[in-house]
C-alpha cells in the first residue's frame, strides 16, 4: 500500500531531532531539519532530507516561533514535530501551527495551555478526583502572597516546595525549610519565573519527603481512545532533573502500579488529552501516590518504554497527528523485561555536574550488542557547543530480568569511551555497582544519600579508559599470530 508522502519539519536539535527524523523517514515521509550556526556540523542536518538555517542563535532562533513557521512554509512542510524542550510545550507555538494550517504533532494548544499552567492543571485533576499533593492556587501579588504562603506552610508543615506555575524540566522549583526563608524566597522565585518563563506566577506544594518519582506514558487518539504503556521510575535526579530512567517501576506492589496507571488514563481523559504525553506521580514512604503534572510532549526517557513494549512512540505520534486511530488496544500492550536509560552528559559529576561544553571529542567508542540502544549525535571530532544542553547520547539497555539488565548496562559502560570532555560515565559505573541500585531501591534523595558515588579517581575516567584501550591494542599486537 503506497503512502501519501508528507513533509515534516522537526523543530529541535540533537539526539531527539535525529530520533524523530528517522521515524519520519521510516514512515515514507520527508524530514526537514532546522539549525542555528553553532549546529552547522550537527548530525541532524546531515540526516534530514532538507535543512533550513534559522540564524546565528544561539537558542534564540530555535525559540523564535515566527522563524520556525516561516521555515515550515518555505520548505512546504505539512506538519511540525517539536520534540522536547524549546517550543514543545509552548501553547503559542501550537496555536501558530494551527493558524498557519500546519499540523502540530502533539496535543491541541488549549490542552497544552491548561496543563502547562500547574494551577489550572491541579483544578482539572481535583474535579476528576485525582489524588494530589496538598497545594495552593497562584499566590497573590505582594505581601498578601507572602502571607498566604506562610499560612499554608504553617498548616501543612515544612518543608514546602515553591514552584513556578509555568515551570517544567526541573526548573522553577525551590524547597523551603522555614518561615524566614519562605518570606525571602517568594519574591526571588517570582523574578526567576519571570526570567525563565515570562510568567511570574508561583504557588506552593507540601514536600513529600524521599518519594519515588513514578510516571506513566499515555497515548490518546482524536476519538478519545486512551491507553497507557506502563510505568517508569525517574527517581535518580540531580537538581530536580532526571539522570536515570527505568521501565517498569521497581515497586513490587502490582496492584498499586495498576492503580497508578488507571489514574493516569483518567487524568489524561479529564484533560481531553490527544497524542503522547506523560502523567507524573510522587509515591511516598507509605506508598500513597499523588498526581504531580502531565508533560505534553515526548519525554527524553521514552526509549525505556519503547524497549519494554515494542511500541514506537514517535511513529505513533506522527500517525495520530495525521488523523489515524490507535492501532493497538490496552490488551495488546505487554511489558516484557526491564529497561534502563542513562543520560551520558558532558558534565563533571564531581563538580556539581557542571557542563563541559566547548570541548572536542577526541576519541569516541560506543558499546553495542544485544538489547543495546544508543540515541546520540556525538562523533569523534565533534566540538560540543557551550550554548545548548549537555546531553550527548542516551544509552538504553533491555534485559529479560533486572539483574540481566544491570549486567548488560555495566558491560556497556565499561565499553563506552568518550575522551575530551568529562562525562557522567564514571559516575554511572559507580552507580551500577551500588548495592541499593542493584536491589532496585531508589528515591529522589538517592544522590544525596549516596555521596560515595562521586568517589572515583582519574584512572576510572575516560582518560583512564583511553590509556587502557591503548594498552589493550598493544597487547593484542604482541599476542596475535598466524598458523
Amino acid at each position: 500500500m503506497s503512502v501519501v508522502k508528507k513533509k515534516i519539519l522537526v523543530a529541535n536539535r540533537g539526539e531527539i531531532a535525529l530520533r524523530i527524523i528517522r521515524a519520519i523517514q521510516e514512515l515514507g515521509h520527508l524530514a526537514v531539519a532546522v539549525y542555528e550556526t553553532p549546529d552547522n556540523e550537527a548530525l541532524h542536518i546531515r540526516t534530514a532530507d532538507e535543512a533550513v538555517w534559522l540564524g546565528d542563535g544561539p537558542r534564540s532562533d530555535y525559540l523564535d516561533i515566527a522563524k520556525v513557521i516561516r521555515a515550515a512554509r518555505k520548505s512546504g512542510a505539512d506538519a511540525i514535530h517539536p520534540g522536547y524542550g524549546f517550543l514543545a510545550e509552548n501553547p503559542d507555538f501550537a496555536t501558530a501551527c494551527e493558524d498557519a494550517g500546519i499540523i502540530f504533532i502533539g496535543p491541541p494548544s488549549q490542552v497544552i495551555n491548561n496543563l502547562g499552567d500547574k494551577v489550572i492543571a491541579r483544578g482539572i485533576m481535583a474535579d476528576a478526583g485525582i489524588p494530589m499533593v496538598p497545594g495552593t492556587s497562584n499566590l497573590p501579588a505582594g505581601d498578601k502572597g507572602v502571607d498566604v504562603a506562610v499560612e499554608f506552610a504553617a498548616k501543612v508543615g515544612y518543608p514546602v516546595m515553591l514552584k513556578a506555575t509555568a515551570g517544567g524540566g526541573g526548573r522553577g522549583i525551590r524547597q523551603v525549610e522555614n518561615e524566614s526563608q519562605l518570606r525571602e524566597e517568594v519574591s526571588v522565585a517570582r523574578a526567576e519565573a519571570r526570567a525563565a518563563f515570562n510568567n511570574d506566577n508561583v504557588y506552593l506544594e507540601k514536600v513529600i519527603l524521599d518519594p519515588k518519582h513514578v510516571e506513566v506514558q499515555v497515548i490518546a487518539d482524536q476519538d478519545g481512545c486512551t491507553v497507557h504503556l506502563g510505568t517508569r521510575d525517574c527517581s535518580i535526579q540531580r537538581r530536580n532533573q532526571k539522570l536515570v530512567e527505568i521501565a517498569p517501576s521497581m515497586i513490587q506492589d502490582e496492584k498499586l502500579l495498576d492503580d497508578i496507571c488507571a489514574t493516569a488514563v483518567r487524568a489524561a481523559k479529564a484533560a481531553k488529552y490527544v497524542n503522547a504525553g506523560t502523567v507524573e506521580f510522587l509515591v511516598d514512604r507509605d506508598y500513597n501516590y499523588y498526581f504531580m503534572e502531565i508533560n505534553t510532549r515526548v519525554q527524553v526517557e521514552h526509549t525505556v518504554t519503547e524497549m519494554v513494549t515494542g511500541i514506537d512512540i514517535v511513529r505513533t505520534q506522527i500517525k495520530l497527528a495525521m488523523g489515524k486511530k490507535l492501532a493497538f488496544s490496552q490488551e495488546d500492550i505487554q511489558i516484557r523485561g526491564h529497561a534502563i536509560e542513562m543520560r551520558v552528559n558532558a558534565e563533571d559529576p564531581q563538580n556539581n555536574f557542571m557542563p563541559e561544553g566547548g570541548k572536542t571529542v577526541s576519541v569516541y567508542r560506543s558499546p553495542g550488542g544485544y538489547g543495546v540502544r544508543l540515541d546520540g549525535f556525538v562523533y569523534q571530532g565533534y566540538a560540543i557547543p557551550e550554548v545548548y544542553d549537555s546531553l550527548l547520547v542516551k544509552l538504553t539497555v533491555h534485559g529479560f530480568s533486572w539483574n540481566e539488565t544491570v549486567d548488560r548496562l555495566r558491560r556497556c559502560l565499561h565499553n563506552f569511551v568518550i575522551v575530551g570532555p568529562k562525562t557522567t560515565i564514571p559516575f554511572y559505573l559507580n552507580l551500577v555497582n551500588d548495592p541499593d541500585f542493584q536491589k532496585g531501591d531508589f528515591t529522589t534523595s538517592y544522590l544525596a544519600n549516596h555521596p560515595r558515588l562521586m568517589d572515583y579517581e582519574d584512572k576510572d575516567s575516560e582518560v583512564g579508559k583511553l590509556a587502557h584501550l591503548i594498552a589493550e591494542i598493544n597487547f593484542r599486537k604482541q599476542n596475535t599470530y598466524a598458523i
